[in-house]
């Protein structure tokens, strides 16, 4: 049974979104919400093996990140990395949209925004919500 609407379609927005089924793509620190990205990290290497060794060396000479140097009681190297850039992780994500369309299944009337990410879309959502809880306890 489909209920119909009591106002004309321009009053209306739809809410939608579309992901790509298995179209993995390359994705950023940021994109992903990586807490290393949001909020700093470590790497602790043994530089007493040749794995630990290559590793730091890449920390300090090729790896472009913000750092402090340090050493454990047990003389393992750490790296403590700033937040706000990229981690070491190859990050990956299905490639979504988020649409604001302007009226109802009767009628499209084109996007009226394309969010960026799911957050912003939700609390674009929200917000249409409280204006219109708000318009109805008004009256």
């Amino acid at each position: 049974m489909i209920i119909e609407p009591n106002m004309p379609p321009g009053a209306y927005q739809t809410y939608a979104y579309s992901r790509r089924r298995d179209t993995v793509q390359k994705a950023t620190c940021r994109d992903v919400g990586c807490q290393a990205y949001a909020k700093g990290w470590e790497s602790t290497f043994d530089e007493t093996t040749e794995l630990g060794l290559n590793q730091a060396h890449y920390v300090r000479t090729m790896s472009g990140r913000t750092f402090r140097e340090g050493r454990t009681t047990a003389g393992l190297t750490v790296f403590r990395f700033e937040a706000g850039q990229r981690c070491f992780a190859d990050h990956k994500t299905v490639s979504e949209s988020f649409y604001v369309y302007g009226g109802d299944r009767r009628q499209n009337r084109g996007v009226i925004r394309r969010h960026v990410n799911g957050l912003d879309w939700a609390e674009d959502f929200s917000e249409h919500q409280d204006k219109i809880i708000t318009i109805l306890e008004r009256g």
